[in-house]
């Protein structure tokens, strides 16, 4: 059974901490066997890291990315097993693309979770760590910020909701932006405690990796459909699917798009599934109307499936 009003939405880096889902692990075997997959396809304790590590270490691109991508397919596995219904739709925000195309059927797990964990390595090592930097930007029309970071060398990569913009570029270009978008009137610009400037044309060389791990990959047309971050439409041809998650390592996040493509095909509720809620949060900026609901922790799994018949 789908209900053609629900979108599940798949969350990026930023949402992960230490002790998550560990509530749910308790009530649902599925959870830990997810994350033991995982772990054989990494060779390390993915579990026990995000149990028991420093939340320095699941800071790290490189396992950042695995975690939240086993951590969603192991929600939307609990999802499955308690009966929940299908979502009409699927987005994913940057990374959480990976695990909609997943829970979309169209890319295998483990798969999925080394390319990643490659991923995570590309990105890291694109630019040397200390070169790059990214700040969000709040209170200010998109196209000021367009504009300021075209004068500064900046690029705007993250269009979360209207007045919430990340930008990122090289040091000196984000610390001269900051400074003209405050005079320009933002509420804020502020640094963001990132180590890459994600999603600039700086990650075209991650991108270039990528591709190689990519184009050894088998990947179907997803059995639900999946708003894509680079364009903010659906896509059901495997090698275009391709070409896309190549190109969103190094084009801006167009989630404030994604959400309207959503909207406009009847979307009324968005179920984030994953750790954290901070797309419900975006959801309702992009469009007041949608209701929000999450599943990382056992009351919000029971209100979503009583709301979700």
């Amino acid at each position: 059974m789908s209900d053609q009003t629900l979108a599940f939405v798949f969350p990026g880096q930023g949402s992960q901490k230490v002790g998550m889902l560990a509530e749910l692990a308790e009530q649902h075997a599925v959870i830990k066997e997810t994350f033991s997959e995982a772990s054989d396809a990494l060779a390390y304790d993915l579990w026990d890291l995000i149990q028991n590590g420093q939340q320095e270490q699941l800071n790290l691109t490189e396992t950042t990315q695995p975690i939240l991508l086993t951590s969603s397919v192991a929600l939307w596995r609990v999802w499955q097993q308690q009966g929940g219904v299908q979502p009409s739709v699927l987005a994913g925000h940057s990374l959480g693309e990976f695990s909609a195309l997943v829970c979309a059927g169209s890319l295998s797990f483990t798969d999925a979770v080394t390319l990643v964990r490659d991923r995570g390595q590309f990105m890291q090592t694109a630019v040397a760590v200390g070169e790059g930097a990214m700040a969000a930007v709040l209170g200010l029309d998109d196209d000021v910020i367009v504009d300021i970071c075209r004068q500064t060398g900046a690029e705007a990569v993250n269009f979360n909701s209207p007045g919430q913009v990340v930008i990122a570029g090289k040091v000196a270009a984000i610390d001269q932006a900051i400074d003209l978008l405050k005079q320009a009137g933002a509420k804020r610009a502020m640094p963001l405690p990132v180590s890459a400037p994600f999603h600039t044309t700086l990650m075209r060389p991650a991108g270039e990796k990528l591709a190689e791990k990519v184009a050894e990959l088998t990947i179907g047309a997803p059995a639900i459909p999946v708003v894509h971050n680079v364009h903010a439409q659906t896509e059901s041809d495997p090698e275009k699917i391709k070409t896309l998650l190549v190109e969103q390592i190094y084009s801006p996040v167009k989630w404030t798009n994604c959400i309207q493509t959503m909207v406009a095909m009847g979307i009324s509720k968005t179920l984030e599934c994953g750790p954290g809620k901070v797309l419900g949060g975006l959801s309702r900026r992009i469009d007041r109307s949608l209701t929000s609901l999450s599943i990382e922790d056992p009351a919000g799994l029971e209100k979503s499936l009583a709301e979700c018949q």
